[in-house]
């Protein structure tokens, strides 16, 4: 799949989609709405600003697959997996509670949830909105 948006785009992000995190820090002060599946979200990984897209939500169910290669189903979507995240994903069936699964829309280069695992909701900084 090609890549949403490109090195150097500029894009507007919602810091109040969901609600009102705490500067800082990893506490939701106040929270209104939660990702969807196909929201391209803005969260923190490892100190810095990271934008994917949500594929899926806390409770939604995941499926695997090793037929044809190593895969992943949310929400009817398929994603491939290396074998090293295949092995580390294919015993969760379902994305823990307070997270949610992103990954980026140029899957097959993209370093993201099948690599460092679910996101916490207080990592979640805002929403991309569209042009």
């Amino acid at each position: 799949m090609e890549p949403t948006l490109h090195n150097g785009s500029l894009i507007v992000v919602s810091k109040l989609s969901y609600g009102i995190v705490a500067p800082f820090g990893d506490k939701i002060i106040l929270s209104w709405a939660k990702p969807k599946a196909g929201d391209i979200i803005i969260y923190l990984y490892n100190n810095m600003l990271v934008i994917k897209r949500c594929v899926a939500v806390e409770d939604n169910s995941l499926e695997y697959s090793s037929n044809q290669g190593y895969n992943l189903i949310a929400k009817e979507n398929v994603y491939s997996l290396s074998e090293e995240q295949y092995h580390r994903l294919k015993n969760t069936f379902s994305v823990p509670k307070g997270t949610l699964l992103a990954i980026g829309d140029n899957a097959e280069s993209s370093i993201d949830s099948r690599d460092y695992g679910f996101i916490p909701m207080k990592n979640v900084i805002g929403k991309a909105l569209n042009k």
